[in-house]
């Protein structure tokens, strides 16, 4: 998809090469998968792997996007926060949320972030509200 200039479109969430891995891993496991980004209290802030379709999404939720074919929501009072930074998944050692498919992985999804580049804000799709 590209926004209305014709330019390839500037992702909101990317993966690490290690994000990729785990999610081929944990999809060969558990078959297709989403993401939403925690927005805080038993898991903290972190990104949380379900089996497609096993997280109720609601209508504050937002897509940003695909990663390795999954999607991946958070709350829009999350993004408010979050809207002019590129999210970046990662792995690394340790427990994740107890609920994420990762967590008898010995290792966890995290969110590192940067900010946009002024060509890459340019270049952002409209996100997709949940009903």
């Amino acid at each position: 998809m590209t926004p209305g200039n014709g330019t390839a479109a500037a992702a909101r969430v990317t993966l690490t090469p290690a994000a990729v891995a785990l999610i081929e891993k944990l999809r060969a496991q558990h078959g297709p998968v989403m993401f939403h980004q925690s927005g805080g209290c038993c898991d903290g802030s972190s990104p949380m792997c379900y089996p497609l379709g096993e997280f109720m999404l609601g209508s504050s939720d937002v897509k940003l996007g695909e990663i390795a074919d999954a999607p991946f929501y958070m709350s829009e009072s999350q993004f408010a926060y979050w809207q002019h930074t590129k999210l970046i998944i990662d792995v690394i050692p340790g427990r994740g949320g107890m609920f994420s498919l990762e967590n008898p992985e010995g290792v966890r999804f995290l969110t590192r972030s940067e900010m946009f580049t002024d060509d890459e804000r340019d270049r952002l799709l409209p996100i997709e509200h949940c009903s």
